[in-house]
């Protein structure tokens, strides 16, 4: 039978009405269950943010800069020229190069994420950051990112030091770093409780790092007048920074068995000074040697004293990867002093740092990969103020 258009029309009528009653019924047992767990989901994700933002600090660029310094490390290793690491060059190019541009590339991964963060945290936490500042240690990790950026962008393999983009991007990186000294190095020798025998603790050769990284990129680019600069800011502070440490003026009374690790800074920055001024000079010259002699001689007096690091290796914690930094720079030393003075005894420095240097950083990722959960502990001395810098935020208010 035929259907007329009228009753069509009112049979399209009564399924809009059906349809009506559907989307106004309310709603079943189960969707409720789904908005609840959607809500859940959702605070959960913003409390482990917020957490994560609370916890996390610039100590944890530690990781960005062992990461960096070891792809440096191998880009310098696998570098053709270099006549002491001839075994590398028999593999093909077409196996090493990727090797180094995933080194690279895991290397970048992990200074963006943590660069990300931390910017969240200044954005969001801004006053934990002041904290950081008012910290005598965590003050001097403020240094770590820009020195990361530094030496990352020193180990891009497709980008030449005389590029106008490297030149544009060392300006962004390195500015940073002469912000921080004018303002620390300043509080030095000015400034109330913040003068160099109150604040002074290993983890102030960050500082120096910072200078002598930055007169090495500049040197690289042929800026010889502001890597001297740079050179010449570093070291001063660095002779001064020594010898206040030595005397135990201050440091090791003042920093957390935690913290222990961060005690081979103290080989890092002869290190990086001895570099620093082979690029400058353009060869590994007497005091190029003499800096890598010192570093060298420092890192065997630590090594040789594991009872000092004792309590901070009971729990993983982040501090532990400032093991592995402080051995690779003394790795790239080793590979400039091989090259200038042949013979078994130099090579074998070179190989057996730069295999100690890789397996530290193994380990170190497999502890991190297994001891994720603990990493952003609520326990990390940088977190906790000392009470003068309590009363200054508060002041600050």
């Amino acid at each position: 039978m035929s259907m007329t258009p009228n009753t069509e029309f009112e049979n399209q009528n009564t399924i809009l009405d059906i349809d009506i009653m559907i989307d106004d019924s309310p709603p079943s047992s189960s969707e409720k269950r789904e908005d609840v767990h959607s809500l859940l989901a959702l605070i959960g994700l913003r409390f482990m943010v917020s957490s994560m933002l609370t916890r996390i600090h610039a100590g944890y660029f530690r990781i960005s800069l062992s990461l960096c310094w070891e792809t440096l490390l191998w880009k310098t290793l696998l570098d053709p020229t270099n006549s002491e690491t001839k075994f590398l060059h028999r593999i093909p190019q077409m196996v090493y190069r990727p090797v180094l541009i995933f080194l690279w590339s895991f290397a970048l991964f992990i200074l963006v994420l943590l660069s990300l963060l931390y910017l969240l945290r200044c954005i969001f936490r801004f006053n934990l950051v002041k904290g950081e500042f008012l910290h005598h240690v965590g003050v001097n990790y403020l240094f770590a990112p820009w020195i990361s950026w530094l030496i990352l962008l020193e180990s891009f393999p497709f980008i030449a030091p005389k590029h106008i983009g490297y030149k544009a991007l060392w300006w962004v990186f390195a500015l940073p770093v002469v912000i921080l000294d004018i303002k620390i190095y300043g509080q030095w020798f000015t400034k109330g409780k913040r003068f160099l025998t109150a604040v002074a603790n290993p983890t102030s050769h960050l500082s120096v790092i910072g200078n002598l990284v930055g007169a090495r990129a500049a040197a690289k680019m042929g800026w010889q007048e502001v890597s001297v600069c740079l050179f010449s800011l570093g070291m001063v502070h660095y002779l001064v920074l020594f010898v206040t440490l030595y005397q135990r003026l201050s440091g090791s009374d003042r920093l957390p068995a935690m913290l222990r690790p961060v005690f081979f800074l103290f080989s890092a920055a002869p290190s990086m000074a001895s570099l620093a001024w082979a690029s400058i000079t353009g060869s590994f010259d007497t005091a190029s040697k003499m800096l890598f002699f010192l570093s060298l001689f420092l890192f065997t007096s630590l090594i040789c004293r594991p009872t000092l690091f004792k309590k901070s290796m009971r729990k993983f914690n982040v501090a532990w990867w400032a093991y592995s930094y402080p051995v690779t720079l003394l790795a790239l030393a080793s590979t400039r002093y091989a090259k200038e003075v042949k013979g078994e005894v130099p090579h074998t420095i070179m190989l057996t740092l730069s295999s100690l240097s890789v397996l530290v950083i193994i380990a170190l990722l497999l502890f991190t990969a297994l001891y994720s959960k603990i990493l952003l502990r609520d326990d990390d001395p940088c977190l906790k103020l000392p009470k003068h810098s309590r009363l200054c935020i508060q002041n600050f208010k």
